[in-house]
């Protein structure tokens, strides 16, 4: 956990603007469930402003300000309220060049004396009632944290202290605090506005002039808040081996999975005379980002270590062709580990042990296949033949991310189908974000300017975390993702079903330039099971193959995936009038080109949602969820555009003018250990002994998080 980002410089630029207490507290509202107090607000808005110009002073701008920062990797889940430093300074050390660590609490008293004479532990503060404890006292039980098996430096070799400022009191009003019996130690230093030059001189000791910007991403990679993708983790691991560093609640689901399955479920080495016949589904809900797939995809490894027949399911073609062509390229038998929902309608024999479902939002009715004989498609509920395929089935859910009229999966459904079952069910929630750089405000923000909460989405606030922008073309934004994908990053263009789908043209399969914006013509990515014409790729692997970039994707090609930096087009189903969003659907104009449509009026082309399969309410339901996924693909930046101006001017309203410095995360602008090349397909016939651990000896796999 952690409110804010910057370093001192970025935190001034942005102060000048917004004094950030709106953003600091919708973010500590989210983490805490609770309102900001007014003295809390009061004292961002001046103590942070003080330390970041004291920095500056110090000719130490470049010092990451890491605010409200969680002491530990899993205060989330203890009990109470969570640890929190005030500020955590993050740079470079100059002399032995490790990160460089300043744990800080920021303190507005004035004046201070002791509660008794006969300690220095309790204070008495002018207009607080109740005593306070010394400073110094309070930072070392953080630093202890900090600084422990579960800090997030854990293992690495860092300098650490910590002080108090007082930057409003002097040495005599607040002599208890620094007498010859307060406490001591490398965390307790005191400073007032008389030791103000003392105080940066200390800065220019424990930091250097450069180099914050790596330590500090260091730090969030530690953390959990900068993550691997999701293919690179599974290429890294081979698919096979434990990847994923679960936090807090992502774990205590992924233990309790592990410990359920060992309970229920035969040893495969020591065959039980008489089976045990308990059935269980855990159902696991979490917004986009929350770790759904990180858990899925662990606990798949583990019991397949332990010998158990597992199948990972999901409605998603993409995800699913993602993982199959870059993960399992050559290796049918983990191929065939990754299936579909509707692949269930008749039982496997023998049963599997655990089958765990992906995006179970996307459940249908009944599981059919235009290319199936009618007489082959389930008679029943999806999710029943799901339920009678395994012993334990484990579903994530997220029902926000339900964007076509037959997607009928809820917690509801589930719950219903366990009870027709018979099946015990145990429930989860997932709330952490690890996606979108691990911007909960960003998340939020998103939700709000769609109106899937009743939040005012108010003007977005930079957090350092992650990063919008509003191209005024879409020439603009092109350019925009080109430049960082040639730079390095990953990144694609993707957009709101607004125009005719054509599918790829004569014996050359040519992709006709279907979505047109005035003069800039591209094509949708391929509808086709193949390569066409200039090696653009079939959809299902669209999102990953390098020669994706040429063409523009959609919410069912994006779906369950991310990249550094997303273009996402919105088109005219979705535009703003006035003080409320307007839905439109759109109608083709028939061309003299066999198979090629065009745009007679503006509006959502996705045959999914025609006038005559969803109502009004139903349609608009689905294009906000639908523009939800597609702002919420990017790990570092999304760059957006509207085809109407009346909507791109409320947009540029919102996002504000891009901030200048380093808050725009410009592949050029990122630390060293923040730019990490994508992970190329893996060759044939590789991971032969999947299902194995590595023991000893090679090349382990890194410590890898994924959202």
């Amino acid at each position: 956990m952690l409110l804010l980002k910057l370093s001192a410089q970025d935190l001034l630029t942005l102060d000048s603007r917004d004094r950030m207490v709106p953003h600091l507290a919708a973010r500590w509202r989210y983490f805490r469930g609770a309102d900001a107090s007014e003295s809390e607000r009061a004292a961002w808005a001046e103590s942070l402003v003080n330390l970041a110009n004291d920095l500056v002073a110090a000719e130490r701008g470049n010092v990451e300000m890491i605010v409200e920062c969680a002491a530990t990797l899993d205060e989330s889940v203890r009990p109470g309220d969570p640890r929190l430093i005030d500020v955590v300074l993050v740079g470079r050390h100059p002399v032995r060049h490790v990160p460089s660590v300043q744990l800080v609490e920021l303190k507005r008293w004035s004046t201070v004396s002791r509660v008794e004479r006969a300690t220095a532990d309790l204070l008495h503060v002018p207009g607080i009632k109740e005593a306070k404890k010394h400073p110094a006292l309070q930072l070392s039980v953080l630093y202890e944290a900090f600084t422990g098996d579960r800090g997030p430096f854990q293992g690495v070799d860092f300098e650490c202290g910590g002080f108090a400022y007082l930057h409003n009191a002097t040495d005599e009003s607040a002599r208890t605090l620094i007498d010859v019996d307060a406490p001591t130690g490398s965390y307790a230093r005191i400073y007032t506005s008389d030791r103000r030059e003392q105080l940066l001189s200390d800065l220019r000791t424990n930091f250097a002039e450069d180099g914050a910007a790596s330590m500090a991403e260091r730090m969030l990679q530690s953390m959990g808040l900068r993550n691997t993708p999701l293919l690179d983790a599974m290429i890294w691991s081979r698919g096979a081996d434990t990847v994923f560093t679960l936090r807090g609640r992502q774990k205590e689901v992924a233990d309790h999975v592990l410990d359920t399955a060992s309970k229920i479920l035969p040893d495969p080495r020591r065959p039980a005379l008489l089976q045990d016949e308990r059935r269980v589904i855990f159902l696991v809900t979490g917004g986009a980002g929350t770790g759904k797939s990180a858990i899925g995809l662990q606990i798949k490894a583990e019991l397949e270590a332990q010998g158990r027949t597992v199948n990972y399911a999901s409605g998603s073609r993409a995800f699913n062709g993602a993982l199959q062509e870059h993960v399992g390229y050559g290796d049918r038998e983990f191929r065939q580990t990754f299936t579909y929902f509707s692949n269930f309608v008749t039982p496997p024999d023998p049963l599997l042990d655990v089958l765990i479902c992906d995006e179970a939002h996307r459940l249908r009715d009944r599981s059919t296949n235009r290319f199936w004989k009618p007489e082959d498609w389930g008679t029943g509920p999806q999710v029943d033949e799901l339920l009678a395929a395994s012993r334990l089935t484990v579903f994530f859910l997220d029902e926000g991310q339900s964007v076509r009229p037959n997607e009928v999966g809820t917690a509801g459904l589930i719950e219903d189908a366990a009870e027709r079952h018979a099946a015990r069910i145990l429930r989860y929630k997932l709330r952490e974000q690890f996606r979108c750089g691990g911007s909960g405000s960003y998340i939020r923000w998103v939700r709000a300017l769609l109106d899937v909460t009743d939040e005012e989405p108010g003007e977005w606030r930079p957090d350092g975390l992650m990063h919008i922008e509003v191209a005024d073309s879409p020439e603009e934004l092109e350019r925009i993702i080109r430049t960082e994908a040639r730079a390095g990053a990953s990144a694609r263009m993707v957009a709101g079903y607004c125009w005719p789908w054509t599918k790829p043209l004569g014996k050359e399969r040519r992709l006709e330039a279907d979505v047109r914006i005035g003069e800039w013509h591209r094509p949708w990515n391929a509808d086709s099971e193949s390569f066409c014409e200039g090696e653009a790729p079939p959809s299902r692997i669209w999102s990953v193959h390098e020669n994706g970039l040429g063409q523009i994707g959609c919410v069912y090609t994006a779906q369950g995936l991310e990249w550094d930096w997303c273009g996402v087009i919105m088109g005219e189903d979705m535009v703003r009038r006035g003080d409320q969003w307007v839905f439109r659907r759109g109608k083709e104009l028939k061309t003299a080109e066999r198979g090629v449509k065009r745009v007679a009026e503006p509006g959502s082309f996705d045959p999914k949602v025609k006038a005559g399969s969803v109502d009004d309410k139903e349609f608009a339901r689905l294009v906000r969820h639908a523009y939800h996924v597609l702002m919420t693909r990017a790990s570092r930046a999304t760059v957006l555009y509207s085809t109407d101006k009346e909507t791109r001017d409320y947009l540029k309203k919102l996002v504000g003018k891009v901030e200048i410095h380093g808050l725009r995360p410009a592949w050029e602008n990122l630390p060293v250990e923040a730019r990490k090349q994508h992970l190329p397909r893996p060759s044939r016939g590789r991971g032969r002994d999947r299902g194995k651990r590595q023991k000893g000896g090679g090349s382990q796999a890194p410590d890898l998080r994924l959202f």
